[in-house]
């Protein structure tokens, strides 16, 4: 099976590259400065789970049409570059190619969809704490690093993602081969909007917002938002996920923080539209009541127009 990653990053260099490890055949699809730093140190791993320096194939936007359709193309992008990298990977799409996406969020899956097809769009999530060091390696910043994977309603099921399943087996890589993918989707989404939402909202970890008077039950408040939605939606978290989950958002001392609160204390770009932003607006479909995500939707649109007005 050939296994078009997009990006070397955090995400997708680190679960690519334990496929690459491990004998798959994987190539990355870079930016041309990217594509010379792998080329010169390889692709470098930094992890508790096991250090790995590896040489990778790789290629580029302008080189990739003259490759032949993958098998698979994981999709592992920040949810705001979607449109580039959905350009990006069509030339490696054929007639029986699959796109995984790994992003954060739902919203991504109508334009895959458009683009390519629902049967060929498949059910993707995951969950890692990495990014890029300051020498260009992957690293992983502990915790978990689990992929989950499943077919959507629509999908034709061509046995790639058995395959896949396989492939993470034989290189240790934590996965589940989903018979919901939805509701793995959802139970991901709710935790997500409000872990992103709260932490955001207060530019605080977990465990300093749960230690101020009223934090706790703010948290548990804004994952009640999050649930209703998903109820909505027709995909209500079980009872038994939704209480590890509010563990999470609840812990004492709990060092916890979204990736998007470091993403906005750096100045970066942030996924406000397609997390908290997609579950505000659903919401709001729903006839549902949601002010402390609203709250927070709205400190996250203001960061970015300020974010906009320094840039210009």
């Amino acid at each position: 099976m050939r296994v078009l990653v997009l990006g070397a990053g955090g995400t997708g260099g680190y679960f690519g590259g334990r496929l690459a490890q491990a004998g798959a055949d994987v190539t990355f699809l870079v930016r041309p400065a990217r594509a010379v730093l792998l080329r010169e140190r390889g692709l470098r791993i930094r992890s508790a789970l096991g250090d790995a320096d590896l040489a990778v194939p790789t290629t580029t936007a302008e080189a990739l049409p003259a490759l032949p359709p993958f098998d698979l193309v994981v999709l592992s992008c920040k949810a705001y570059d979607l449109e580039s990298a959905v350009e990006a990977i069509a030339p490696a799409v054929g007639p029986s190619t699959g796109v995984l996406p790994i992003l954060n969020g739902l919203l991504h899956y109508d334009r895959l969809d458009a683009r390519f097809g629902r049967a060929r769009v498949l059910g993707g999530l995951c969950f890692i704490s990495a990014t890029l060091g300051a020498d260009g390696e992957v690293v992983h910043m502990g915790g978990p690093a689990s992929i989950t994977f499943g077919l959507r309603e629509g999908n034709t099921d061509t046995g790639v993602l058995a395959r896949l399943a396989a492939a993470c087996a034989a290189a240790d890589v934590d996965h589940l081969l989903a018979p919901d993918i939805a509701r793995a989707q959802w139970i991901k989404f709710s935790f997500l909007a409000a872990l992103a939402a709260g932490t955001c909202l207060m530019r605080s970890s977990v465990g300093d917002i749960v230690a101020s008077e009223g934090g706790e039950a703010f948290m548990a408040a804004l994952h009640g938002e999050c649930l209703a939605v998903a109820a909505a939606e027709g995909q209500p978290v079980p009872d038994a996920e939704a209480r590890t989950a509010r563990g999470h958002l609840t812990r004492a001392g709990s060092p916890v923080t979204a990736s998007m609160l470091r993403d906005l204390q750096a100045g970066a770009p942030v996924e406000a539209l397609q997390i908290v932003g997609d579950m505000v607006h659903r919401a709001r479909r729903a006839g549902l009541a949601a002010p402390r995500l609203q709250a927070a939707w709205i400190h996250l649109q203001a960061y970015q127009a300020a974010r906009r007005t320094t840039d210009a």
